[in-house]
């Protein structure tokens, strides 16, 4: 008979409700969630005293580089690192190579997912060939091996190809996560336009560039009735248009990331680490993004974890690459700067970071018996410094380094298997 595993004495989180309870594990499965869980030799007791209890995050936003830039990041070293930080199930985005824009090229990555992921990994398919936004991609055959569809890293331009694309996304009954970006309105930009560009003499990203986009599409969505997701939000405006989407009863839901919901434009520094797009954008939008996830505006924290080489993020703001890591300290960073801040609950950042992302994109699970047990243990009286060296991920470049951090992952399991312990 398999073992038993039962996790003793922590406060379970679910359901937005806190109690002091044990979890048995069995089978892979949640097979109780009770007080007092009377325990055999043969089950392996862990002592959740002090811990929290609570269903594994789930990151609809990672980049895991592979195949094709397997110098940045590896499913098993991402998935690793999602492992460390809490998560059980990552959405992995399609800028890849080749772009998993077909059938045959989608098993490229699933065979690598099979072989070597150390948590549950869900890719996207892109909406169009190679992400060029030029030819659509046949939804019809991709649909049931994705979490979803997007194009993520580029914007779709072209209005009549984004209608075409939502029209086959509620024919097949999917979902489109798009990157709001509007090339035109760029002009070489690379941090947000705002006060700290204009005093360092750097070129600004407007943001228009966001929110024009994210206005034609929920116009497409009104139009085609699909359900779509706007990726890293980050703009005051984007913001208001998705709540008056939200009003209208339109299917829109939108994500947005640790680093917008903690940080400003006067935050950053010279330093590849705070350069990632969308933009940190001004105290103005990061108070709309906060308001945004108390009133159910944003649905989503997400991370967009997005590893570079050491080289690639070297180069400064101007000349770096773009993106930062964070599936490693985004719970920790969360707790700390908006629980412990009294901004949200504890409840609701698990709300937004496990469940919500579980009913949007149809994953299933969660903190119930009979489900999967897919758990992460935290241990919020634990206090760290951000330390990149001790990554579990192959990059090293986070805004968060030197932070002091409450909230550590302990244990991490997937399907009732120990994939992660401190």
């Amino acid at each position: 008979m398999e073992q038993r595993i039962i996790l003793k004495g922590g406060v379970v989180v679910g359901q937005g409700v806190s109690r002091k309870a044990d979890v048995a594990i069995c089978g892979g499965k949640i097979v109780a969630i009770e007080q007092d869980i009377e325990a055999t030799t043969q089950d392996r007791v862990v002592d959740c005293e002090g811990k929290i209890v609570t269903s594994g995050l789930v990151d609809v936003h990672v980049h895991l580089r592979e195949p094709g830039f397997s110098a940045k990041e590896t499913i098993a070293t991402g998935s690793a690192a999602a492992a460390h930080g809490g998560f059980t199930a990552v959405c992995s985005m399609p800028n890849l190579s080749p772009a998993p824009d077909s059938v045959e090229n989608l098993e490229k990555q699933l065979e690598i997912i099979e072989r070597d992921a150390k948590v549950k990994v869900l890719p996207y398919a892109t909406i169009t060939r190679k992400r060029y936004g030029r030819e659509l991609v046949d939804f019809a055959s991709l649909t049931k091996k994705v979490a979803g569809f997007s194009d993520d890293g580029s914007g779709v331009q072209d209005d009549d190809m984004m209608r075409q694309a939502m029209a086959e996304a509620a024919k097949n009954d999917t979902i489109i996560a798009a990157h709001c970006e509007v090339n035109d309105l760029l002009k070489g930009g690379y941090i947000h336009d705002g006060e700290y560009a204009a005093k360092n003499g750097h070129k600004g990203i407007c943001s228009e560039s966001e929110w024009a986009q994210i206005k034609r599409d929920i116009e497409l969505v009104a139009e085609t009735s699909c359900q779509y997701h706007v990726c890293h939000i980050s703009t005051k405006e984007g913001v208001a248009l998705v709540r008056e989407a939200k009003r209208r009863g339109l299917k829109v839901s939108c994500e947005t990331a640790p680093h917008y919901l903690t940080m400003c434009d006067m935050d950053l520094q010279e330093d590849g680490r705070f350069k990632m797009n969308p933009p940190i954008r001004s105290a103005q939008d990061r108070d709309a993004l906060i308001e945004g996830i108390k009133d159910g505006t944003i649905e989503v924290i997400a991370t967009d974890h997005a590893p570079h080489t050491a080289d690639e993020k070297s180069r400064g703001l101007a000349l770096s690459a773009m993106g930062v890591v964070g599936l490693e300290t985004s719970f920790a960073v969360i707790y700390t700067k908006l629980v412990k801040g009294g901004i949200i609950s504890l409840e609701k950042a698990i709300e937004l970071m496990s469940e919500n992302p579980r009913k949007l994109f149809k994953m299933g699970g969660g903190m119930l018996v009979g489900e999967a047990a897919d758990i992460a243990v935290f241990d919020l009286e634990s206090q760290f410094t951000v330390d990149p060296d001790t990554f579990h991920s192959m990059g090293r470049s986070t805004p968060f380094k030197g932070w002091e951090l409450e909230g550590e992952c302990v244990m991490t399991l997937v399907d009732g298997k120990v994939v992660y312990e401190k």
